[in-house]
């Protein structure tokens, strides 16, 4: 299945450039490994679509809610970081 999905300029650029392969999105939507996401870049200053659009499969898919683990205070103060980490191909941490 493909779903599209706004994307700000800034990450639409970063995920073209390959420094970005990571998306942390609500779930408010059916989404399964395999999908395609097409992300259509969003100007939010003139609330338009650009017209580029990026299209990219989901490898790998995990489902969360953070509720479960910090309170609402909590992530009301500290927000969420979106972390992307080097595959060492090693389990010593390497």
């Amino acid at each position: 299945m493909e779903i599209e999905k706004k994307i700000w300029p800034e990450y639409f650029e970063m995920m073209i450039d390959g420094k970005k392969n990571i998306e942390l999105r609500l779930a408010d939507f059916k989404l399964n490994k395999g999908d395609v996401l097409a992300l259509k870049e969003w100007d939010p200053k003139t609330k338009e679509y650009t017209g580029k659009i990026i299209k990219k499969k989901v490898k790998n898919l995990i489902k969360f809610n953070p509720l479960d683990k910090h309170t609402e205070d909590e992530i009301k103060q500290f927000g969420f970081y979106e972390i992307e980490l080097e595959n060492s191909g090693g389990s010593n941490g390497n």
